[in-house]
């Protein structure tokens, strides 16, 4: 290091030649982001304009999928053939120049041209215009392009139109069909296709007419479209310019003609397609433009054009608009196989699927919910019916026990008016066995002997309808008179334990109320009972039983049975009307189990309350509402 030090000019060479590289690549560095960057001139010539159809279509696609394919920047320019409107060439002179001028200090490292007018224009042009710059022609038919005129810098994407196809296609959805009024104007390209449509349907001669709209304005046509023939259709070409000179941009004029037309109309290329044709085998403008693309970018990076060979884009397979089919009664039986029906209704199943899942999926969980419950519900019942059958036998049972008990009270009730029809008729035989019978006093002794007799039937078949086993229907019933027919079963009873019976009985009209007589009685029986033997069971004090009854001003009626007696101790006391709870030793424990149930049976309620001393119990009826 000393050294080299010290070698002054060695030095200073060595610090210039460093310097002169760092330099060099400082500037390498610099210039390759921008050479990187340098976008790629591509220019786009349409045949007739910007927004003439079907070159508008493509326009727009192929400018898309050049975009969407290079990997390096475009600068695309668009320019139109505006010449190709008439069969004028004197102007296309001024525009070779002018296109010339304009990419003189900038050269084109592409040149796309659209359709076939576009098409014929470069190849005629070809040495004035660019001559080395490579060419890709599009969506021009085989038929338009010159091959033998192509040179080593150019290269196609060609489309292939079927019209023979297209037209049978017509015939299959429509097999009626008699006349064919194809749509074409008077430009050069337009006259071109009218020749080649009629050669190539020659085929179909015997089965169709054909008539041709090159003769007629624009506006002459509607006119005519509205009333076409019977099994007519319209098959689409291109109107550019109609016989009065006028030219047609855009897709009015198709949108014009389905306004009026009574023929369906029918069409090749898919750009027309989406509203006013019916559908077919059609050109798919994507297929073109992505295929071109594709060429475009291998042009751009380096492949000689005239190397690369592409086939050319057929028909794809069949579209139909179902909006046009329902229109003109094309039914999905006729179209050809794989075929795809576009634009149809949506159905409520692809519009709102989730949603109808989900209501359908809640619908079949409460189905399955209200199921479960009405299975329950009818076990509920079944097993309510069940238990009501019990309940009746374990009620009849009770009221046989019952009568057991109350067989002197019975006998009582009974032998009185037996008695008092026994002495009654012997007062009225010695009436009748004097010298002059005294038929005033006999007669009124056999009234008594009927009282009486009435009376037994009367307590016979009270006694019948409490202990007989079957349920009479419910009918209205006077509260205070079942109180009062349980009492005279009850009387002998009370008197044999030394009961004061205090019995306080509504005075006013007593509602009415619904229901089974014997189920009733059998009620006030039981609890009339249980009061007496609960305070005949009980050592000194006064035996009372108070029974009460009432109405409220809703017609619902209150009875009150309330004893003297010991009670029930607190701690037992909400266990009363549970089954098999008795406070008696030889009890069963039923009776008031079966009171609540009988009670609740006929919508009221039955409950009880501690007094000082004994127990009051709670009888609420509804009235019968009239």
């Amino acid at each position: 290091m000393y050294r080299f030090c010290k070698d002054r000019s060695l030095n200073k060479r060595v610090y210039i030649a460093v310097a002169t590289i760092c330099s060099l690549m400082m500037q390498l560095f610099v210039c390759l982001p921008v050479s990187a960057a340098e976008p790629k001139q591509v220019m786009l010539l349409y045949s007739f304009g910007k927004d003439f159809k079907p070159w508008s279509a493509y326009a727009t696609s192929i400018r898309a999928e050049l975009n969407r394919q290079s990997p390096w920047p475009l600068d695309i320019t668009e320019y139109s053939l505006v010449s190709a409107r008439s069969g004028d060439e004197d102007p296309e002179t001024p525009f070779v120049e002018y296109l010339r001028a304009i990419f003189a200090k900038r050269p084109l490292d592409l040149i796309v041209s659209v359709g076939a007018p576009a098409a014929r224009f470069v190849q005629r042009h070809r040495q004035k215009l660019f001559a080395t710059t490579p060419m890709v022609l599009m969506a021009v038919d085989e038929r338009r392009v010159q091959y033998s005129s192509l040179t080593s810098n150019d290269t196609v994407v060609a489309v292939r139109i079927n019209y023979l196809a297209a037209v049978e296609n017509i015939l299959k959805v429509l097999p009626d069909t008699k006349d064919v009024t194809v749509v074409v104007g008077t430009s050069p390209v337009e006259k071109f296709w009218k020749e080649a449509i009629g050669k190539e349907l020659e085929p179909l001669a015997d089965r169709i007419r054909l008539s041709w709209t090159d003769h007629l304005s624009f506006e002459e046509f509607l006119k005519q479209a509205r009333t076409l023939p019977p099994n007519s259709a319209i098959f689409w070409e291109l109107m550019i310019v109609d016989a009065a000179g006028v030219v047609h941009e855009g897709g009015t004029a198709l949108s014009r003609l389905h306004a009026v037309a009574n023929a369906p109309i029918f069409s090749y290329d898919e750009s027309f397609f989406g509203r006013e044709i019916v559908g077919g085998p059609l050109l798919l403008v994507a297929d073109s433009s992505r295929q071109t693309a594709a060429v475009a970018a291998r042009i751009l990076n380096g492949e000689k054009a005239g190397e690369i060979r592409v086939p050319p884009v057929q028909f794809a397979s069949p579209m139909f608009d179902w909006r046009e089919m329902q229109r003109w009664g094309i039914g999905e039986n006729r179209l050809p196989p794989g075929s795809q029906i576009y634009f149809r209704d949506p159905t409520l199943w692809s519009q709102y699927r989730w949603l109808l899942i989900l209501i359908a999926s809640v619908i079949l969980t409460e189905a399955a919910l209200i199921i479960g419950l009405l299975y329950e519900h009818r076990r509920r019942r079944v097993a309510e019916v069940q238990s009501f059958q019990r309940m009746s036998e374990l009620a009849h049972l009770n009221r046989l026990a019952t009568a057991g008990e109350l067989s002197a009270s019975i006998a009582h009730e009974v032998k009185q008016p037996l008695a008092a029809m026994v002495a009654q008729s012997g007062a009225a035989m010695r009436w009748l066995a004097q010298k002059t019978p005294n038929l005033a006093e006999a007669r009124a002794a056999l009234g008594k002997i009927q009282v009486a007799g009435d009376r037994a039937s009367q307590v016979v078949e009270n006694l019948r309808s409490m202990f007989r086993k079957e349920s009479s229907e419910r009918r209205p019933l006077d509260v205070n008179s079942l109180i009062e027919n349980v009492l005279g079963l009850t009387r002998r009873e009370a008197q044999k334990h030394g009961v004061e019976v205090q019995v306080s009985l509504f005075e006013g009209p007593m509602p009415e109320i619904s229901g089974d007589q014997a189920q009733l009685e059998q009620v006030f029986l039981n609890l009339i009972m249980n009061a007496i033997e609960a305070m005949g069971s009980s050592t000194g004090g006064v035996r009372t039983l108070e029974i009460k009854s009432a109405a409220s001003d809703t017609g619902d009626v209150l009875v009150t049975v309330a004893d003297s007696g010991p009670g029930v101790p607190v701690e037992k006391f909400d266990k009363i009307f549970d089954a098999f709870f008795t406070t008696k030793p030889e009890g069963m424990g039923m009776g008031l189990s079966i009171c609540r149930s009988i009670v609740d049976a006929h919508g009221g309620r039955l409950w009880a309350s501690r007094g000082e001393p004994g127990l009051t119990f709670y009888v609420w009826l509804p009235g019968l509402k009239r």
